[in-house]
């Protein structure tokens, strides 16, 4: 069983204080994205549009009980994200700040570029994105056709679409993976800001997670100068894709903590709202939460094997994901069962929960994909099977 430290949790307390005060936004939210620019002044939105910046480019972190919190470590980042989720994960993926595009800096940038885009961050709330997905093609690297190719003055042109990349609409910059020329190694990843000539976000419709306002981006020659190329100083293997999955391995296990909770958000509306359960509906319930606890432990166990480097890591992430993502689900379509046929109509906030327990299961791969990265390891030996 792993256990958290005084510091983890400390943040743990915080963040089940500040979630409280998010459920009176989540349907707002929910109706219109756009409310999250009305509320920046909430506490966890100000420490969201903070987090992660490295200590050495932020000299004002929060401060906890006398620790202080940059929000870089993976099982930090995950005891938070649960916490939140429960009031609410909307909130949460619509909040300023480089969650996704932070994590992709700290493995491809240099110290230039990192001073550049963490100065940006701190100097006001700044919405950022990581565009990967492509229409078609998902995020298959060898069927990627946005290009990076040289303007003939000293930088580049950035031309393609990207689709599915969440808050690419309201952004001011972000990271883009394009091709540079064919094979494996011709990947790679660049700086872009959203004013730039030829960068275009269009808000799709979802059905759940609508605060987090996925995009569809056309890039029709975007200008990128050659200091915002990523990777320059790393070795041709690092750069690209392989910076992609690193950061996807150290990003996954916090989609599984939103997942998480979600479920405990679904759980605990019917232990406040149902005080009288039938037999059948207490045994499911129980069972429930005996799940919350087991998948925590791992999710807890996959952050931990991130921050250590461990080299099962990434399946564990994905077991995490496969696993959270499913609870999700099933809690949130038991509490509406607990309510009866009118339970979506009658609880607003129970059907924005299993909404947003299915959207979940389509952030950083869908359960099929995890399980096979998941078989991957095992196969290859890298994840022990006890």
């Amino acid at each position: 069983m792993i256990e958290l430290d005084e510091r983890t949790s400390a943040i743990r307390r915080r963040a089940r204080e500040w979630a409280r005060d998010l459920r009176p936004l989540a349907l707002e939210l929910d109706r219109d994205p756009e409310a999250i620019r009305r509320h920046l002044d909430v506490p966890i939105v100000t420490y969201l549009s903070r987090m992660p910046v490295p200590a050495e480019y932020n000299p004002d972190p929060i401060v906890v009980d006398g620790y202080s919190f940059y929000g870089t470590g993976t099982l930090e980042r995950v005891v938070f994200a649960e916490e939140i989720a429960v009031g609410d994960a909307g909130v949460l993926l619509a909040a300023p700040g480089p969650v996704i595009s932070g994590v992709l800096m700290e493995s491809l940038g240099d110290d230039e570029q990192k001073e550049w885009f963490y100065s940006r961050i701190l100097e006001r709330p700044t919405w950022t994105f990581s565009a990967l997905t492509e229409p078609d093609r998902g995020s298959d690297a060898g069927a990627m056709r946005t290009a990076l190719a040289p303007d003939g003055a000293g930088g580049y042109l950035l031309t393609g679409a990207k689709r599915y990349i969440g808050g690419a609409a309201r952004a001011d910059l972000g990271i883009v993976f394009a091709r540079t020329r064919p094979g494996p190694l011709g990947v790679t990843a660049v700086l872009v800001e959203t004013s730039a000539k030829g960068f275009r976000a269009e808000p799709l419709d979802t059905v759940g997670l609508r605060g987090l306002q996925i995009a569809a981006v056309d890039l029709d020659e975007v200008p990128v100068p050659p200091g915002r190329v990523l990777g320059r100083h790393l070795k041709p293997t690092q750069r690209g894709m392989w910076s992609a999955v690193q950061g996807l391995n150290r990003l996954r296990p916090g989609v599984a903590a939103f997942a998480l909770g979600i479920a405990r958000a679904a759980h605990e509306y019917v232990r406040d709202g149902r005080r009288a359960l039938t037999a059948g509906e207490r045994d499911r319930q129980d069972r429930i939460g005996r799940r919350i606890t087991a998948v925590r432990q791992l999710v807890w166990r996959s952050a931990v094997a991130v921050d250590a480097g461990d080299r099962a890591a990434g399946y564990l992430a994905s077991a995490a994901k496969a696993r959270a993502s499913r609870l999700a689900e099933d809690a949130a379509l038991e509490a509406l069962a607990c309510f009866g046929p009118g339970a979506r109509l009658e609880h607003p906030l129970l059907d924005k929960l299993a909404r947003d327990a299915r959207g979940v299961e389509f952030m950083e791969g869908t359960a099929d994909i995890q399980k096979l990265n998941l078989f991957t390891g095992l196969v290859q030996g890298r994840l022990r099977r006890a």
